[in-house]
């Protein structure tokens, strides 16, 4: 286990690297001139150069890529060029709020989907299965942004349970942040349903194929026994990985939802910063996002023995 352990994580180490090396070329190919964004149109050509200078804007592509890479492994991300505060304060505190509305976005549609998936495989060509798998499809095919504007209209507008505009952090206030997050949970457990429904059914009626699971029908278990204590958790290997590929991906991707519902989150600063061109945020989310999605995988690596034992093995 632990060596699977010290491989898994040595295999990530190359992915943070080319990461990092991709983040840092993007921000360069940007047209445009930092030191001069900065400064503003009336600098003179003297103070850009100075500012430049006092950047590393001067020094090759290498050395700006090894000062940068010192910087970021001490903490220090730069400071924004439109509000001068530190990059890494600001990103932290907008990724609290996208990790909130993602981790219990994923948890509710991974409880609801997961055993609806499984029995539908139960009961293949059943009206069961046809409905749930129709569903799944349905759920798929609706634009994350569109279903989030008729949520805002049905609860919102005609029926006012629930607020439209504006966020309140629910360490302010707990009943208050809830009701601002409520709407857009509920658009991404709907959405993502739909994809782990699909995902688990398929997988369970592979692992239904199998030949244990005919032993252990021969062996005079119950249907109920078979599909939950023999058959689940070695389909549940495949549905897990998706899950992890959805939570990595939302993490970083949920601009649009953010903006729909007005959420102060990552994504929303990133649309922002690139819309004000400062580079100094722009360059910490995406490194953020493509590290939290680097880790986050590899938690889904490490505790995948849990559900395929043959993993340690290999």
């Amino acid at each position: 286990m632990l060596r699977f352990i010290l491989n898994r994580l040595f295999m990530a180490l190359p992915t943070v690297l080319i990461v990092s090396i991709t983040v840092f070329a993007l921000i360069r190919f940007i047209p445009g001139d930092p030191a001069a964004l900065m400064l503003g149109d009336m600098a003179q050509p003297e103070q850009i150069a100075e500012m430049r200078t006092e950047l590393g804007l001067d020094k090759s592509m290498p050395e700006q890529f090894l000062i940068w890479g010192q910087n970021v492994l001490a903490g220090d991300f730069g400071k924004s060029i439109v509000n001068d505060e530190p990059v890494l304060e600001l990103v932290v505190s907008r990724f609290i709020i996208s990790a909130e509305i993602v981790l219990i976005a994923v948890a509710l549609a991974s409880l609801i989907a997961v055993p609806a998936g499984v029995i539908a495989a139960w009961k293949q060509n059943s009206i069961t299965d046809l409905a749930l798998v129709g569903t799944a499809t349905v759920l798929l095919s609706i634009p994350t942004f569109w279903l989030g504007l008729l949520l805002l209209l049905f609860f919102g507008l005609k029926l006012g349970w629930l607020p439209v505009l504006g966020y309140v952090s629910m360490s302010e206030n707990f009943t208050a942040g809830l009701l601002y997050i409520v709407l857009p949970i509920m658009t991404l457990v709907i959405h993502e349903a739909g994809v782990l429904i699909r995902m688990a059914r398929a997988s369970t009626l592979e692992v239904l194929r199998l030949d244990y699971i005919t032993h252990a029908r021969a062996k005079g278990l119950s249907e109920s026994a078979v599909l939950w204590k023999h058959a689940f958790k070695n389909a549940f290997g495949p549905t897990w990985t998706m899950i992890g590929l959805i939570l990595g991906n939302l993490l970083g991707g949920i601009a649009v939802i953010e903006t729909v519902f007005t959420i102060p989150g990552l994504g929303r600063l990133m649309v922002d910063s690139i819309f004000q061109r400062d580079y100094p945020v722009i360059q910490g989310c995406l490194l953020f996002v493509a590290l939290s999605y680097v880790v986050v995988n590899l938690i889904v690596d490490l505790l995948y023995p849990l559900f395929d034992p043959r993993v340690v093995a290999e």
